[in-house]
């Protein structure tokens, strides 16, 4: 008998945060976040971070669990939530995984093994070397070459996953897409209702426009400085966060304020625009479409809840 799952997943500033609340309390749920940038402290007002308020006594993981110069990836998300779902089993409640990060969900959804080829550090510094001094479009070049749809899929300015994929490529001959296809193909681990929140494209750009505007009225500019005070460098995993590093660009001079200010909203209206493309190749996927169920926080509960009820969940 497989255990129960319930993913919330959507584009950035869709409105993940309150329709999971109310899942969450409906179902007698605890949610895990399923955010590559929430999971830092200190880094609140550019990752939109949820707040106690916000949570109403709903228990939340992953959020402020590590600090922003320590590394995250899809390992540790892997380990850590399988470990927080089963303290959630424990109490007798249901793990709801929230988030936009649609290869976190997918590796704890198909329990994907990563089972590490042996490391050559000396492969892996050469490709870190060639990122400094040729940048990272030409690393990205020379992932295109041997992997072309890990090139489609992961962008150029995630160095660390494109040096993933070619370390893999070094190692075993094979792209790394092909593994992860392999992985996905698996029967999915749990009993799992699979929603993916979504609306109207200008609506969800306009909600990202404003958002971005927000965070700079509420001092995103402020939680920067005091970032690169504590230490913080550019290159670090979590100052590569939409926000952070166009922050940085205008701290150095590289940027106006209203040239950041764009670019950030332009990059995130890009990523939103990923992060639907990814859900669309996911199979046994629900959409919860809100422009469809009338914007209503009670209809978008009722249709979720009537899903779950098929599903036996």
């Amino acid at each position: 008998m497989k255990q129960p799952l319930i993913i919330l997943a959507g584009p950035t500033a869709v409105g993940k945060t309150e329709a999971s609340i109310g899942l969450a309390k409906a179902v007698g749920g605890e949610i895990i976040s399923a955010d590559s940038m929430q999971v830092y402290r200190h880094m609140d007002i550019g990752s939109a971070k949820i707040t106690k308020e916000e949570m109403q006594g709903v228990c939340h993981y992953l959020i402020d669990e590590l600090e922003p110069w320590e590394d995250f990836n899809v390992y540790l998300f892997q380990e850590l939530a399988k470990k927080y779902m089963s303290e959630i089993y424990e109490k007798g409640k249901i793990p709801i995984l929230v988030g936009g990060t649609g290869f976190y969900i997918q590796s704890v959804l198909y329990d994907i093994d990563f089972t590490d080829t042996d490391a050559d550090a000396t492969y892996r510094k050469e490709l870190e070397n060639l990122a400094k001094e040729k940048g990272a479009v030409y690393l990205h070049g020379l992932l295109k070459q041997v992997d072309e749809r890990s090139a489609q899929e992961i962008h150029e300015n995630n160095i660390k996953r494109v040096i993933r994929a070619l370390e893999y490529f070094h190692q075993t001959g094979q792209p790394i897409s092909r593994h992860n296809e392999q992985e996905r193909a698996k029967a999915a681990a749990y009993h799992f209702a699979y929603f993916v929140l979504n609306d109207e494209r200008a609506t969800v750009y306009e909600r990202i426009n404003k958002r971005v505007d927000m965070m700079f009225a509420a001092g995103l500019v402020s939680e920067v400085e005091h970032l690169l005070q504590m230490g913080c460098r550019r290159d670090m995993t979590a100052m590569q966060g939409l926000g952070y590093k166009e922050v940085i660009d205008y701290l150095s001079g590289e940027l106006t304020l209203q040239q950041a200010k764009e670019k950030i909203q332009q990059e995130t209206r890009h990523f939103a625009k990923r992060q639907l493309t990814w859900f669309r190749r996911e199979p046994d996927v629900c959409w919860v479409n809100k422009n469809e169920l009338e914007h209503d926080n009670d209809k978008i509960l009722q249709y979720m809840l009537r899903i779950l009820k098929e599903k036996g969940l």
